[in-house]
């Protein structure tokens, strides 16, 4: 088991990781606190040993990922994101930004977490790869996807 301290460090060196990627996941404040607050309790309790501050946030990222997924599968989960859940993630961004925004997570989940990794966390295509346990060229084509997509929803608004 972790110290308080290491857990605290833990916490302000990957909390807005793991709250951003939820939000990509999930859509949803509440849901995002929820495996927030898993993520960091199985990282107080039962993490490995790591090699390097890299690992660790690589750890932390692939505990998040597969936290969201359980949540998701999971039996009393809804699959319905209502209008209210996404305007009040929209009243947090600059507005020339919402429609930006609104295509990426309207994007199919597998072209989302590649474009948030790639552009949010500035992870490289073979970093995604390792994180998301896909074949490298499999994140290539998800980017390039994905990037259509956001080019065909925005039109000129993507340059």
């Amino acid at each position: 088991m972790r110290s308080e301290q290491e857990a605290i460090r833990a916490i302000e060196l990957y909390g807005d990781t793991v709250t951003r990627i939820c939000m990509v996941y999930l859509k949803n404040r509440a849901d995002t606190e929820d495996i927030f607050q898993i993520v960091f309790l199985k990282y107080a309790t039962n993490s490995p040993s790591f090699t390097s501050d890299d690992h660790e946030k690589a750890w932390i990222i692939r505990v998040t990922i597969n936290a969201c997924k359980d949540f998701l599968k999971s039996f009393f989960q809804s699959k319905v994101i209502t209008t209210d859940q996404i305007n009040e993630q929209l009243a947090r961004v600059a507005p020339e930004d919402h429609d930006l925004i609104r295509s990426v997570l309207a994007l199919p989940k597998n072209y989302r977490e590649v474009i948030y990794l790639f552009y949010y966390e500035n992870y490289s295509a073979v970093e995604i790869a390792e994180l998301l346990g896909k074949n490298v060229n499999t994140i290539y084509t998800r980017l390039a996807r994905a990037k259509e997509k956001l080019k065909a929803a925005l039109g000129d608004e993507w340059e």
